[in-house]
């Protein structure tokens, strides 16, 4: 059981009126419950249980549930008020039982924090069988697909661990993927400003000794990197800025790089971890941001290496008009869990993965080098390969890695036959794997021939996006691709030796508008083994499995086009080219030749506007075979579900407009419930077709098919249960939103291996514009109806775009209606019956002759052929004509003249000027004679003589030939120039002849129209020459039908028709494959090239004809457009608007100067022909489009914008059927610019019913129709009233200021004009104020017109230009009730209060005892204590709440943006006033001003004989100027954009209020982001001149200039004036001393009853020497109010304390902290930071006011750290004596971070031979701390070159190290430890209980085991043994153990109990004494005696013994020997011995 107990909720946002009734639903699993409602209330309590059964199923690990709280309806749908999303892992996993989750904030609809929060109590009892979820414990790792991965072969062969199914817990979160389209699709892809924000925090558990880390952060190929640190438990908290221009959707694929190096260590192993992952990541995210999270990070070259350390960042991207969310430290941030705080979702644990991605081969890669080798080649005698000109290699990139294939030279279809292993961390933060094909140049850079993704989120899933009641998790799968083919797209494929102008359409960035080749790829996923190839061989097996996957079906593809129209401009003949793959691209050498064109065709005028297409009865048809792999299991699948979600958006499209318009609700229910019905109808009758036995069967195709049929499952079951359940409908449609857009991500298949059918509209022979048509949408499926494609066989009406443009669709260049039908050659048959029309194919060749001498023959015909194709460049013969297969010839050859081709250029012209221009030349100087060719056409080719000239049938000469000398001419016509050879005629003309003039002209013209038509029917034209020739004066394009004597070219087309063999039906068709046939001589001549490859060959020519037309009757209503884009420099529009349909135009009234136009129009077209089946036209009509235009008087006319409307079809006239009026957006390039409210009706004609047409609407001027009743909407009389108060800020116009205003408005086609203001400098508001409308508005909300509000300045001459325009485009918000009078009706402001008030004094009385009192209060308490006691700091804080003090409110967005205070315009709305063109396009108009005032908007009566309604604009206040005195508190910024290169920025404050400014330049403070200003200024102003307060945050440079930060405007008119008394926000409670004491000028008992006058109420009353009050019919008690308050000495009389009370029941501003954000000129729409403060503003005629608050900035307290460092004992012994023996001369080295400079060592313990070292040595520190930050500030220079200190808050803490002494090397470092002061470690008592563990436990952050940890400020002392660590061989070891005393010491208590460094004097506190060594402690240098004693003879001494005696020994025996000879000679002579 899941028990959800909803207490309360605090600052929900209030409605337009009144306060919200929340209601609130909580979600969990597709389960709703909901709570009641609380009627109006913004802080409401439920307290109420909500239960869901989970049916015994335990609850998983990425459980969470949706909270929403709704305001409650009684009619109509609940409004969104906040929703919040909570995660029940920690439930789940067993560690608690209720989760109480307090103070959560709600989001609104953008996922933005709007300041409300929600408290709540989860709780969960387990299943009495279900243990807690493993997967949620720590490091528990489990393994992908639960069992031995690889075993069992899947379908096909792929590997069992390509698609192991995931567990639930472990994979990437793909549920927030599937929803990231929707989240991105709000952003529009044009290149914008973004801002990354990171700020990297801190680092915990880096590997490595003594390490100073460095992290840099890489985006956007820019670098920034933090300062180095020390230790392995960094603390960073630095802020990166990366400001970025660019488009969404390439900034989404960039990478966050996070690089932490050892800056100690060598750049080659430096680096000691990163972590990537992409910016769409963070944009995705919730408020597009990522706050306080761990990243993991890992070594990017081992893949075996586990965690590297873990860094705690925080993500921030901001785009346009996004605030980034206020990041909060939580008191307990520091202990936080790291494991649960991983940016990864719940219970997943990063492992290494193997992405091993199989490139097989590639196929059609298009030519990409010059054929210039080659050609030498074949003059050497090589052979052709022109094909082959390309040598290919794929590139594939994923996560920042790179792998390339092999490079395979001169192959256009490469086999590569390799994989490419790529080692990625899974699940990963990035979502694309990027492939492209390079060409490789040996010399040029290599050049792209085509990119595509593979995208994760749609070949891999976690199960998560599943939502199924049953208590089972749906098991994901890995990603797996394949293997399948991937089409590539990118720049047309025709080479070119000149630079492609396309190119980046081959890297994936923007729309490929053509097929460049495709490649065969299979990828799978491997967990935890590692590859030892990056690239490597696929070996034969596979390659012959993959070889089934490639087996082709031959495919027919059939294309019937009916229309071309609005066509900008004639121009060379137009034909349209079809192409699937390779296959019907006439303009590639490599592809064979099908009759995939159209015939050319001339664009013929459509009397109107446009030009189209003469096809008339005969349709060209275009017929494409080609051969795919039959993957028509994928894209029936696909269809299926698109064809559901079409009907559903469709239904959902009428619902929506059923809610817009208000229709009654049993209507609205019938509307829902068949959309419910259908949906569910549609779910059951269409299941997805069944896999076993389709061939090309991937993996990927099973897991698709499990996740789509559970996901429609969940749909249908989802749908059952509302249609039973639900009770306010218009609450569904966000849940059937969301279930369209699942279906729309379900239809899209990753494996679709077949191309993209392409259209290209060509003009002669070059490219102009294409359309890209997916094949699936035109595919036909023998599964079922809805498995086709929804155009399959249908009539479709494509809009061609050119490539890469850059106008995104300004201009059209060709609108196609066409009938496409693409399926298996086998199912061929199937085409007959989606066929209309008669089909006929014919081959065609031209006859061509020229004139010479008068004659006629093949004589000089100069590069022409006497028989060739239309283009006249390939050589064709009767004899060599050979019908294809299949096929034989019906008739025999014959003459055909083709029509379309012969460009009359008056064709659809109904008036038409016949120009030609008169020649004569002369010598310079000499006379003017005849030109050789007298007569020419603008173009100086030769014309005909104007005499010549006959009027065509059916026309009539309006005049004579005339000299046209309306034009840069002389008097007479002639215009003169210079010809310079080689040139023939002038290149430029001038009007005034000069002596070196050589040649002249002029125009002369003649006029003619169209004759009206005689009654007897249209008359024949003339068919031209008899013998079907068509002449022209030059080889070219332009021909004409009759003869003239200027024409010496001529040609004739012969036609012969051809007849399938033994087929019947239309589908015989697509057996035409191949060319019919060349002159076959050109390639025995041996020439050059085969001509046939040039312009592709000659392929018979299909057509379908009709038998009969039917005729239509068209209506368009055009009713009205709003806002639309201004165009003029006088901020407004000319628009009209041209409206298409097939093949006829016309266009409405053109209006002057609106960007509201209302045409109120009906244009009527009456004989529309249409060939085809009426009822096809019918299901599909032609659409209606309106293309809007700004008339100008001189130059083009601008495009506005364009609108799609489809007409509602009538195949009987007399149908009761009525369109109805609807918007539809005006798109101009790409994006929407205004809406226009139209319909469009389309009735079929017929004899019978000529009579049953619809009347003839009302005219209103001469071919000026109306719209009609019963379609136009129903108006009602309405009053508008205007409050026009003041202009504010008006920019001049045309350099002069605008000095005379007045006010015109505009509503509904009434106009009032205000007074003129007599001087804007002296007083800016409008003399009289209120202006009134009695105008005729739409019933219907929906079609109410805007109001339009002008400002006209009136100069001297009586000019009165617009100088600004602002449009009102709903007036819902002013609709008010005439007859109730609200709080705003009698506006209250604070100056009708000082007109209606005789002035008073208020006098303060302040106890005068109480001085000693506050003085030393105010050392514990001040104003900072209040500020944190706001916010909730309660550390900060100290004792202040405990007095029962204020608290005051902080706002986190600007006061305005309360949604309480309804942006404090009550009173008057600011408008901005805009002015003139955008010029850029991109950007919105300049704002040139303000107007302040408003509007109501309310019915009148119909019968004049009623009363009207009493006006609602009464009372006003005066409007002259007031003095006042503003207060500007500025308390901190946070978050700046640095502005300096180290990241940092020196802020001060600068303040301008009118002509005052305040510089604060001398106190800016140095090397900060988050600066603490601390400051009150104070400045005089009056109002309203001085209105905007401008508030700048500036950076102090030395050298240059300041630069601007960011600044906030606030308008103080609007706080002085607004009721809600924003002048000085109300504090809790009335006190006359202390730090609350009162501000305000008045007292609160005052405020009330101007409050009572203001909204009419009776004064208040207070009795009981004012301990009780009655105001507005309730009584209060102070009782009320203070029970459970702490009553203080500061508090004021009870009587003023009550009537503050009530103040603050009424709504009224609180005393407030706001933020405010900074913006920039730089970039205009993205935060530059934050600045927290507030202003009161104090009008001086009401007297002075209190004392300010003191805000100054609290102070450090000092403090000195003892730190005694007693013993050391198990120190490591890292040397080994001469003697043989371990030991270390010990030394301890200590330092808190961020005073490095102050580092302490104590002396020597030399020789430990056990490890043991005694010290008795005292290291003091001196810090400065903020107890109530926690932290330490430490003020120092960065560098030796920095001119400030920089100030840096970091944690107290101390880092003590053990190092062995070495004096002839450096020192070895033995061990470190590490100590945070506030959250100590708790000693051990012994050494023996001293280990490393205790040390573990708090580091890593386990909460339950950091609560033995206290802080030593509040222990003061402590004493015991540490362990210090060192690592080897990755691990963490002993280093030894130390034992300390650690004392903290105030400064005060310092002086009191001094204490010396070291053992020095003063020695006491303790006293320390000579630590007492053991006597082999000394340094054996300085001490030779205990050398000889401790070191050589206690090791020595057996030994030296033995050499004494062996000395004593040898030295009586040298002795003895030495005396012997002598003693034995003297024994033998005995010389004294007497014989």
């Amino acid at each position: 059981m899941l028990r959800v107990a909803v207490q309360s909720a605090k600052n929900l946002p209030k409605k337009t009126v009144g306060s919200p009734d929340p209601i609130v639903s909580v979600v969990f699993k597709d389960e709703k419950k909901k709570t009641k409602s609380v009627d109006s209330e913004v802080n409401p309590v439920w307290n109420e249980v909500l239960d869901f059964d989970l049916k015994g199923a335990p609850l998983e690990s990425n459980s969470f549930i949706d909270v929403v709280v709704k305001d409650y309806e009684t009619i109509g749908k609940n409004k969104f008020l906040g929703s919040t999303k909570i995660s029940l892992r920690d439930l789940a996993s067993g560690q608690m039982r209720s989760l109480p989750s307090k103070n959560v904030p709600l989001a609104n609809e953008n996922g933005q924090n709007m300041g409300a929060t929600i408290d709540l109590v989860v709780s969960y009892d387990p299943p009495a069988n279900g243990a807690p979820n493993p997967q949620d414990s720590g490091d528990t790792t489990v393994d992908a697909g639960g069992g031995d991965e690889g075993d069992g072969t899947q379908p096909d062969g792929v590997q069992g661990g390509s698609a192991a199914p995931l567990s639930p817990g472990q994979s990437v979160n793909l549920r927030r993927r599937l929803a990231r389209g929707q989240n991105r699709h709000r952003l529009v892809n044009k290149p914008q400003d973004f801002q990354i924000r990171i700020r990297i925090i801190e680092a915990r558990q880096l590997p490595g000794n003594n390490i100073k880390p460095v992290v840099k952060v890489s985006v956007c190929d820019d670098t920034h990197r933090t300062r180095i640190k020390r230790g392995n438990n960094p603390y960073f908290d630095e802020m990166f800025f990366y400001n970025v221009h660019m488009l969404p959707s390439d900034l989404f694929d960039k990478y966050i790089s996070f690089r932490i190096y050892n800056s100690y260590s060598l750049r080659a192993d430096s680096l000691m971890g990163e972590f990537k992952l992409d910016v769409g990541y963070v944009y995705d995210e919730p408020a597009h941001c990522v706050i306080r999270k761990w990243l993991l990070l890992n070594d990017p070259d081992d893949s075996n290496s586990g965690a590297r350390g873990y860094l705690k960042v925080s993500l921030f991207v901001v785009g346009t008009g996004d605030e980034p969310p206020v990041e909060k430290r939580e008191a307990d941030d520091d202990q936080d869990d790291i494991e649960s705080n991983l940016l990864l979702p719940a219970g997943v644990t990063l492992r290494w993965a193997t992405l091993s991605l199989k490139v097989f081969r590639a196929e059609d890669v298009p030519q990409m080098d010059d054929a210039f080798i080659q050609t030498m080649k074949e003059i050497f005698g090589g052979d052709e390969n022109k094909k082959n000109l390309v040598d290919p290699f794929l590139e594939a990139r994923f996560a920042g890695k790179k792998l390339c294939t092999q490079i395979i030279e001169k192959n256009a279809n490469p086999e590569w036959n390799q994989v490419l292993n790529l080692q990625v961390k899974f699940p990963s933060m990035c979502e694309r794997v990027k492939l492209t094909v390079f060409d490789w140049d040996r010399v040029t850079g290599n050049d792209a021939v085509g990119t595509t993704y593979l995208n994760l989120a749609k070949i891999a899933s976690s199960g998560g996006e599943i939502e199924a009641n049953t208590g089972q998790a749906e098991v994901g799968f890995l990603p797996v691709f394949g293997p399948c083919y991937v089409n590539l797209y990118g720049s047309p494929r025709e080479f070119t030796g000149l630079p492609d102008p396309y190119e980046d359409l081959n890297y994936g960035k923007g729309e490929g508008v053509a097929y460049r080749g495709r490649i065969l790829v299979e990828l799978s996923t491997k967990l935890e083994g590692k590859e030892d190839k990056a690239v490597d061989s696929i070996n034969n097996d596979d390659i012959l499995v993959v070889q089934k996957y490639q087996r082709r079906r031959k495919y027919c593809l059939c294309a019937v086009f009916h229309s071309a129209s609005m066509i900008q401009e004639p121009g060379e003949p137009i034909q349209f080219e079809v192409s699937i793959g390779n296959y019907g691209n006439k303009l590639d050498a490599t592809c064979k030749p099908l009759a995939s064109t159209t015939q050319y065709s001339c664009a013929v005028f459509d009397g109107n506007h446009y030009y189209y297409l003469p096809w008339a009865d005969i349709k060209p048809v275009v017929v494409v075979t080609s051969f795919w792999e039959d993957i028509s299991h994928r894209l029936d699948s696909a269809n299926i579900i698109l064809y559901i979600t079409h009907r559903l958006q469709s239904n959902l499209e009428a619902f929506k407009v059923g809610i817009l318009a208000k229709v009654p609700d049993s209507e609205l229910v019938e509307v829902w419930l068949k959309l419910l019905t259908q949906l569910i109808e549609d779910l059951e009758s269409y299941p997805m077709p069944e896999l076993e036995g389709r061939s090309n069967l991937t993996s990927l195709d099973v897991q698709i098919k499990k996740l789509r049929d559970s996901g429609l499952k969940n749909i249908r079951e989802g749908a059952r249960r509302m249609r039973e359940e639900a009770r306010e409908i218009r609450e569904t449609l966000s849940d059937l939103e969301s279930w369209a857009e699942k279906l729309q991500v379900m239809a899209e298949e990753p494996q679709n291996s077949m191309p993209d059918v392409i259209i290209w509209m060509l003009r002669g022979e070059k490219r102009v514009a294409y359309s890209r048509i997916p094949a699936n949408q035109i595919l036909y499926s023998t599964y079922s109806e809805q498995a086709c494609g929804q155009h399959c066989g249908q009539m479709q009406t494509i809009f061609l775009q050119y490539p890469m443009d850059k106008n995104k669709g300004l201009k059209v260049p060709v609108q196609l209606r066409v009938n496409m039908w693409l399926g298996l050659s086998a199912h061929e048959k199937k085409f007959n019956s989606y066929s209309e029309g008669t089909f006929s194919v014919f081959a065609e060749m031209y006859e061509n002759q020229a004139q010479v001498f008068g004659n006629w023959g093949t004589t000089g015909l100069v590069g022409r052929h006497k028989f060739s194709d239309v283009t006249g460049k390939l050589k064709l013969k009767r004899e060599y004509f050979m019908p294809p297969r299949g096929w034989e010839w019906e008739e025999d050859w014959f003459i055909d003249p083709e029509k379309a081709l012969l460009t009359e250029a008056d064709a659809g012209h109904t008036e038409f000027m016949d120009e030609v221009f008169q020649n004569e030349t002369r010598f310079p100087g000499g006379e003017w004679k005849s030109a050789s060719e007298p007569f020419t056409d603008v173009n100086g080719e030769k014309s005909r003589n104007p005499g010549e000239f006959d009027c065509p049938p059916g026309w009539v000469w309006e005049d004579e030939w005339t000299v046209d000398d309306n034009r840069a001419v002389d008097d007479q016509g002639w215009e003169y120039g210079v010809t310079i050879p080689p040139d023939d005629k002038p290149r430029s003309w001038v009007p005034a002849e000069k002596v070196y003039h050589v040649h002249r002209r002029r125009r002369l013209v003649r006029p003619r129209r169209r004759a009206a038509v005689p009654a007897g029917g249209a008359q024949r034209r003339d068919l031209g020459d008899p013998e079907g020739w068509e002449f022209s004066s030059l080889i070219g394009w332009k021909f004409h039908r009759k003869e003239r004597s200027s024409d010496t070219f001529r040609r004739r087309r012969w036609r012969r028709k051809m007849a399938p063999e033994d087929r019947l039906g239309a589908s015989a068709i697509f057996q035409l494959e191949g060319a019919l046939g060349v002159d076959t001589e050109e390639k025995e001549k041996g020439s050059k090239a085969d001509a046939s490859k040039m312009f592709g060959a000659n392929t018979p020519t299909v057509s379908c004809s009709f038998d009969r037309s039917y005729l239509y009757h068209l209506r368009v209503y055009v009713y009205q457009a709003r806002n639309l884009a201004s165009m003029d420099k006088d901020s407004f529009s000319d628009p009209y608007a041209h409206i298409s349909f097939l093949h006829i135009s016309k266009t409405t009234e053109k209006l002057q100067a609106t960007l509201n136009p209302t045409w109120d129009q009906t244009l009527i077209f009456n004989d529309v022909e249409i060939y085809g089946d009426p009822r096809n036209v019918a299901l599909r009509p032609p659409e209606v489009v309106l293309e809007f235009y700004d008339h100008d008087q001189v130059g083009k006319d601008e495009l506005l914008g364009r609108s799609v409307c489809s007409p509602m079809v009538k195949l009987k006239a007399g149908t009761d059927q009525t369109p109805k009026l609807l918007w539809h957006p005006v798109i101009q390039k790409g994006l929407k610019a205004g809406e226009a409210l139209v319909a469009a009706e389309l009735i079929l004609k017929d004899k019978s019913t000529e009579a049953d047409l619809p009347l003839v609407p009302p005219k209103r001027a001469e071919n000026l129709y109306m719209v009609p009743q019963g379609i136009r909407p129903v108006v009602q009389l309405t009053a508008v009233e205007i409050l026009a108060w003041g202009l504010r800020n008006m920019k001049p116009f045309q350099l002069a200021a605008v000095s005379s205003p007045s006010l015109v408005v505009e509503c509904g086609g009434q106009r009032v004009e205000s007074a003129v203001i007599k001087n804007m400098k002296k007083s800016p508001n409008f003399p009289s104020s209120v202006l009134f409308i009695k105008v005729l508005l739409p019933k219907d909300e929906m079609y109410t017109p805007p109001i339009v509000i002008k400002v006209i300045d009136h100069r001297p001459f009586g000019r009165k230009p617009v100088v600004g325009q602002c449009t009102i485009t709903t007036l819902e918000d002013f609709r008010c009730d005439p007859y109730v009078i609200s709080a705003e009706g009698a506006m209250s402001s604070k100056m009708a209060l000082m007109m209606a008030s005789p002035l008073k004094h208020v006098s303060i009385n302040m106890d005068e005892s109480r001085p000693l009192l506050e003085a030393k209060e105010k050392e514990t308490v001040d104003w900072w204590s209040k500020f944190y006691a706001s916010t909730g700091d309660q550390e900060k804080c100290g004792p202040y709440l405990k007095k029962g003090y204020d608290t005051l409110k902080v706002y986190d967005c600007e006061l305005e943006d309360v949604p309480d205070f309804k942006g404090l315009t009550d009173f008057c709305n600011t408008f901005k006033l805009q002015r003139g063109k955008n010029e850029n396009g991109d950007e919105d108009p300049t704002v040139v001003g303000e107007l302040k005032g408003s509007f109501k908007v309310y019915p009148l009566p119909d019968d004049p004989g009623v009363a009207p309604p009493p006006r609602q604009f009464r009372e006003l206040p005066e409007s002259g100027p007031q003095e006042c005195l503003v207060r500007i508190y500025v308390i901190r910024g946070i978050d700046l954009q640095p502005k300096d290169n180290n990241g940092r920025c020196d802020p001060y404050i600068k303040i301008s209020l009118g002509r005052n400014t305040i510089d604060d330049r001398d106190h800016y403070l140095p090397n900060t982001t988050n600066p603490v200003f601390g400051k009150m200024f104070e400045m005089t102003c009056f109002l309203p001149q001085d209105k905007d307060l401008k508030i700048s945050v500036y950076d102090h440079d030395l050298l240059s200039r300041d630069e601007k930060v960011g600044e906030t405007v606030i308008d103080l008119e609007n706080r002085f004036l607004s009721r809600y008394n924003s002048y000085c926000g109300l504090p809790q409670s009335y006190c006359t001393s202390g730090i609350n004491q009162w501000r305000d000028q008045m007292k609160p008992s005052e405020i009330l009853e101007n409050l009572a006058r203001l909204k009419g109420l009776s004064k208040p009353r207070t009795e009981d020497n004012g301990t009780s009050l009655t105001f507005n019919g309730k009584e209060y008690t102070l009782a009320q109010f203070e029970t459970n308050k702490e009553i203080h000495q500061h508090l004021g009389p009870p009587r003023e304390r009550i009537c503050l009370h009530v103040l603050r029941k009424q709504g009224l501003v609180p005393e407030h902290v706001e933020s405010r954000t900074l913006y920039s000129t730089f970039q205009p729409t993205l935060s530059q930071g934050t600045l927290q403060m507030w202003v009161d503003v104090f009008p001086k005629s009401i007297g002075p006011p209190g004392p300010p608050f003191d805000v100054t900035p609290r102070k450090p307290k000092k403090f000195i750290l003892r730190a005694v460092i007693w013993n050391t004992t198990d120190v490591t012994l890292d040397e080994t004596s001469i003697t043989g023996e371990h030991m270390s001369d010990i030394y301890v080295k200590g330092w808190m971070p961020g005073m490095e400079e102050n580092k302490q060592k104590t002396d020597v313990h030399y020789r430990s031979l056990d490890g043991d070292g005694n010290f008795n040595w005292r290291f003091l520190f001196d810090f400065e701390f903020l107890p109530a930050e926690q932290l330490c500030l430490v003020s120092k220079k960065e560098s030796f070159w920095s001119l400030d200190k920089t100030e840096f808050r970091i944690p107290p803490k101390l880092i003590v190290q053990i190092w062995d002494n070495d004096k002839f090397s450096l020192d070895d470092y033995l061990g470190t430890l590490e100590l945070d002061l506030r959250k100590l470690v708790p000693p051990a008592k012994t050494p023996e209980k001293c280990s490393l563990e205790m040390m573990d436990d708090v580091q890593i952050g386990v909460p339950e085991k950091a609560e033995n940890a206290k802080s030593l400020f509040a222990q003061q002392s402590v004493r015991g043994w540490w362990p210090c660590s060192t690592e080897q061989d990755g691990k963490k070891v002993l280093g030894g153990k130390v034992e300390m005393t650690l004392e903290i010491v105030s400064e005060t208590d310092a002086d009191e109990r001094p204490a010396g460094k070291g053992r020095d004097e003063p020695n006491m506190n303790p006293k320390l004494d000579l630590p007492k060594r053991p006597e082999t402690s000394f340094f054996w240098f300085t001490n030779p005696c205990k050398t000889m004693k401790f070191i050589v003879w206690r090791r020595f001494r057996c030994l030296f013994i033995t050499l004494i005696i062996l000395i004593i020994v040898v030295l009586f025996l040298a002795i003895l020997l030495y005396s012997l000879p002598n003693y034995i000679s003297m024994k033998i002579v005995q010389p004294f011995n007497p014989r």
